[in-house]
């Protein structure tokens, strides 16, 4: 098993950063493919952006290309979400999940979950 942890989240101003993480433990982190998504109160679950195993592959939802950035270091065991230029949309629960899948946007292949972490974007 897998147990993902995030942190990071937060109180930010528009236009503002915050740079989310996510820790894990359990099993050989550097396997898995590392997925963030995020929830907001009456909203769809939604894919924000993966990071491939070896880190060279990355995908990133419309809504966030150019300002989020997904990085790894494996050597950590811990998966990077870098929030630039927030705005009050942005407002979620944000999670980070695993799964053993090349490469994929879909939650519903993901395997693992941490908790949430919680970012509150005012304007």
């Amino acid at each position: 098993q897998v147990q993902l942890v995030e942190s990071g989240g937060g109180l930010v101003q528009a236009g503002g950063s915050l740079r989310l993480s996510c820790a894990a433990s359990g099993r050989t982190f550097s396997a898995y493919t590392v997925g963030w998504f995020r929830q907001a109160p009456g909203k769809e679950h939604e894919f924000v952006a993966f990071i491939s195993w070896s880190g060279d592959n990355t995908y990133y939802a419309d809504v966030v290309n150019g300002r989020f950035t997904i990085s790894r270091d494996n050597a950590k065991s811990t998966v990077y979400l870098q929030m630039n230029s927030l705005k009050p949309e942005d407002t979620a629960v944000y999670y980070c999940a695993a799964t053993l899948n090349v490469a994929t946007a879909l939650g519903s292949l993901y395997d693992y979950w941490g908790q949430g972490t919680q970012v509150t974007v005012s304007s």
